[in-house]
């Protein structure tokens, strides 16, 4: 199995690029260095990236839930930086409820993994 079949990575991806896209209508003065546009992006694509690291890592059990772990406190950093979104008016409510919706069902995919590491060739 490769990472990419990982239903929390598709998920996480489809998620990131869902944000890009969002993101690119939100005003120019936020696009830069540590800007909103910025740090919604980059916390996004680490989700799906820890993910991809912490499968490299399964053959050791602790260093695969370590990663897991930091994939979901950038999952919640991503759910602060929606809410900035959305207080800053550049999300509406429905774009907001949705994407913290599937932001807490990609949660619970990365829990998931967590405590079942063997499921995922972790010993």
């Amino acid at each position: 199995m490769r990472f990419q079949n990982l239903l929390a990575y598709r998920k996480s991806f489809e998620l990131a690029m869902r944000i890009f896209e969002i993101s690119k209508s939100f005003p120019k003065e936020e696009t830069y260095s540590f800007s909103l546009t910025n740090q919604i992006r980059r916390c996004s694509r680490s989700v799906s990236a820890n993910i991809a690291e912490a499968y490299g890592k399964r053959l050791y059990q602790k260093h695969f839930i370590s990663k897991l772990s930091d994939c979901d406190a950038e999952n919640l950093e991503l759910q602060s930086w929606l809410e900035f979104s959305l207080n800053c008016k550049y999300l509406n409510t429905k774009e907001y409820e949705e994407l913290i919706e599937e932001s807490h069902q990609k949660g619970k995919l990365i829990n998931y993994m967590m405590t079942n590491p063997e499921k995922f060739g972790s010993k």
